[in-house]
């Protein structure tokens, strides 16, 4: 699992235990802060992308979101919030790897 204090991880995974879906959540909501590159392919954010944190899909957010862009950083934290998903801090007190 990554561990750098610079992260969240909004991992997939609700707070009642279950599996979110759809199965690309993740690509979806990395998509969102996506761009089209030169090649016209989707080059995702180098502050927001997609990832697996223990077979699980998520989402990992550079915490430099927040200065950039503080309402898609907010956005981020809303969605999952409001889908009740598990978002893992790495400088909360008490915060370790699952």
């Amino acid at each position: 699992m990554n561990t750098d204090p610079s992260t969240l991880i909004i991992q997939g995974i609700t707070l009642s235990g279950r599996t979110f879906r759809p199965s690309d959540w993740a690509e979806r909501l990395s998509g969102v802060m996506s761009t089209v590159g030169g090649d016209h392919r989707m080059v995702y954010s180098p502050y927001v992308h997609p990832t697996t944190v223990n077979g699980a899909k998520s989402v990992l957010v550079d915490k430099k979101l927040r200065e950039v862009d503080a309402r898609a950083y907010e956005f981020l934290l809303g969605f999952a919030r409001d889908n009740e998903l598990k978002v893992l801090d790495n400088t909360a007190p008490g915060a370790s790897p699952e």
